[in-house]
């Protein structure tokens, strides 16, 4: 279901205004997705966890099935264009959300130990193969 005429639009404190645009009900990824204007006049930028509060109060959905990403600025300010995600369940948002940003979310654990360490590993691990350890 694409509906490209739906524009919802709602205030923030602090003078910020949100719009959606672009609104489809993807039923193959369980979700709703969209493309979010913020014009934030007085503002340098809104947070992504103000936005994930608003989007999901104005959509009826819970906090936690709302993912806000890719926002930019606009040149000279005052207005940021980004993408939102909210999803039916929990585990439809687990299954497709790449990994970094179920980490952002809290809803999965980021991967220890520096780059070096993972690269000297791998090639640790490279010396053994077709080897019976």
């Amino acid at each position: 279901e694409i509906s490209l005429g739906h524009v919802m639009t709602f205030a923030m404190a602090d003078s910020a205004t949100i719009r959606t645009r672009k609104f489809i009900t993807n039923r193959l990824l369980a979700r709703r997705q969209m493309v979010v204007d913020v014009i934030h006049p007085d503002l340098p930028n809104v947070s992504k966890a103000d936005l994930r509060t608003k989007i999901a109060a104005a959509y009826k959905a819970q906090e936690d099935r709302v993912f806000c990403f890719g926002f930019r600025t606009a040149y000279g300010g005052g207005k940021s264009t980004g993408f939102a995600l909210i999803y039916d369940t929990l585990d439809a948002a687990k299954k497709y959300e790449p990994k970094h940003r179920l980490v952002r979310a809290g809803l999965a654990e980021a991967k220890s130990g520096s780059r070096k360490q993972k690269k000297e590993r791998k090639n640790r691990d490279k010396k053994f193969r077709g080897v019976k350890k």
